[in-house]
């Protein structure tokens, strides 16, 4: 089953690890990609970053990301995106 968005995190990140659990926690759905492993994802995330590599970084279906989000940020982007 796929999620309903792509969060771009890394292997190292705990910021990624925290933003996972609370949404694992949610029952919130979602894809990961890890920009080590990927080059066009870590290319992705520059461009929404102004160049930098920051993750976790979270794509939507519209196109839109949020860095480094709160779940709640999160509950509420897809909320309006329903």
């Amino acid at each position: 089953m796929t999620g309903s968005f792509t969060m771009y995190t890394t292997s190292w990140c705990g910021f990624c690890a925290r933003l996972k659990s609370g949404l694992d926690r949610a029952g919130i759905k979602f894809d990961e990609v890890d920009i080590e492993r990927d080059e066009d994802a870590a290319v992705r995330v520059m461009q929404v970053n102004g160049g930098n590599q920051t993750v976790p970084t979270l794509e939507f279906s519209d196109g839109s990301a949020l860095t480094n989000p709160s779940v709640a940020q999160v509950q509420e982007k897809l909320r309006a995106l329903a």
